[in-house]
């Protein structure tokens, strides 16, 4: 098992990229055209290729559990996570007008992507990688189906059209190669363009997340609000993990699938409910305010953790 200082080593260069992407917002290296052309580079490009690479020749990923149930878990944790923030926003007395809808969805949902990856990779390789990229279907169908209907209280039909992205195609794509063997059949020149762009994407992706946190920086004073930055960092670094724990350890799944649970239940908020707050007319600053408090506490929680998360699931 990882020791502390070596897990706190492993996530350090994640949050340095972060400050990258901060950076070079702050001196207005990426901004307006060029934010939103970073974003879909990494969304519709280097994240698939990402997917496409870990899922085919997976032999991990030719077990049918681990093709149907790491999303469905997926599913369920996330949109039961939106719940329970709900539910802890309401004790707190937040108010709809103070970003009750948009605290239980970013306090709801946990880091799945540009955080679990480059620790999963570095801890067990590409075979739990692949376990997490399909759970994080799940977790994306809770986000936009769930989630959208809590932020803006309309019906879910919405959210289910935004499940057909170049990510979930290329994720459907990718099982089919894999559990048919077409992978195989593949060119090697373009699968190594593949593996090539797939290797983009998480530090681009971590520079994009630093440039979006960039532009709420100018009101450092507007960025903490004691109700929803310690309330967010009770649900989401707190009672969450407790309760993905649980499940990692009696969920009937497969090892990658508790390995990836574990994982998730040390995460911080995921950033990408700044910009779905963004687009549904939410409020971006209640959830940039719970992405920074739990990510800040979250570099000395993480390790926590993923430790106690290991021990406890017989990992």
């Amino acid at each position: 098992m990882p020791t502390y200082g070596q897990l706190l080593l492993l996530i350090l260069p994640v949050f340095a990229l972060v400050a990258v992407g901060v950076i070079l917002r702050r001196r207005h290296w990426v901004e307006g055209p060029a934010e939103a052309s970073l974003l879909r580079l990494v969304v519709a490009v280097c994240y698939p290729c990402l997917i496409f690479d870990a899922v085919v020749g997976n032999a991990a990923m030719r077990a049918p559990g681990n093709v149907w149930l790491p999303p469905l878990a997926g599913f369920l944790l996330a949109g039961g996570g939106i719940a329970v923030a709900w539910q802890v926003g309401r004790w707190l007395r937040l108010r709809e007008e103070d970003g009750l809808r948009s605290f239980a969805l970013a306090a709801g949902i946990g880091n799945f992507g540009y955080i679990p990856i480059p620790i999963i990779d570095a801890i067990w390789g590409r075979d739990t990688l692949g376990v997490l990229l399909v759970h994080n279907v799940g977790v994306e169908a809770a986000m936009w189906t769930v989630g959208v209907l809590v932020l803006t209280g309309l019906s879910p039909r919405a959210g289910w059209r935004k499940l057909i992205s170049p990510i979930a195609v290329t994720l459907v794509v990718a099982v089919v190669f894999n559990l048919t063997g077409l992978g195989g059949a593949v060119p090697g020149a373009v699968m190594e363009a593949v593996r090539m762009l797939g290797r983009c994407a998480i530090p681009l992706g971590l520079i994009t997340i630093g440039v979006t946190i960039a532009n709420y920086l100018d009101d450092i004073r507007g960025l903490y609000d004691p109700r929803i930055t310690w309330g967010s960092a009770a649900v989401r670094l707190g009672v969450l993990p407790l309760v993905i724990l649980v499940a990692a350890r009696w969920l009937p799944g497969s090892i990658e699938l508790k390995r990836v649970l574990v994982i998730e239940a040390a995460m911080p908020s995921a950033v990408f409910p700044i910009v779905v707050a963004r687009l549904h007319q939410g409020h971006p600053r209640t959830a940039v305010q719970i992405v920074l408090g739990t990510t800040i506490l979250g570099v000395l929680v993480i390790p926590l953790w993923i430790r106690l998360g290991l021990a406890w699931a017989g990992l």
